[in-house]
């Protein structure tokens, strides 16, 4: 679902527009050869210990800010906060983490949210 580009004030399309271009970094910026499959920086990141994780976690949080910005309820924040929690806590996990933060979309899920909520 996508939101209708002239419901938004200028300030919201380009915030919009910022917000899906960080999570095309983080979730989807290279696709694997030979595959439909696309990976971010996300799993990239983690794959150095700790401060990798760290960063990620840190760069999933600017769709947060902005989704607080566009004045998206507290109980839809929290659910954001919930996935990007998952992602940073399961992802610092040596091995497995770089694997689930290739599967586990928190940017594109939490994209999908503040469409939603730009929508109604």
């Amino acid at each position: 679902m996508a939101v209708s580009q002239s419901s938004l004030s200028t300030d919201e399309a380009a915030a919009l527009e910022r917000v899906r271009t960080v999570t095309r970094l983080l979730d989807e910026a290279v696709r694997i050869p030979g595959t439909d499959f696309r990976i971010g920086l996300d799993p990239i990141l983690s794959i150095l210990p700790v401060a990798g994780d760290a960063v990620g976690a840190v760069l999933s949080l600017y769709p947060i800010v902005e989704a607080y910005r566009l004045g998206v309820p507290n109980l839809t924040l929290l659910g954001m906060v919930s996935l990007v929690a998952v992602d940073a806590v399961i992802g610092s996990v040596p091995i497995l983490g770089s694997v689930f933060d290739a599967l586990w979309k928190a940017n594109q899920w939490n994209y999908k949210l503040i469409e939603r909520e730009l929508d109604s």
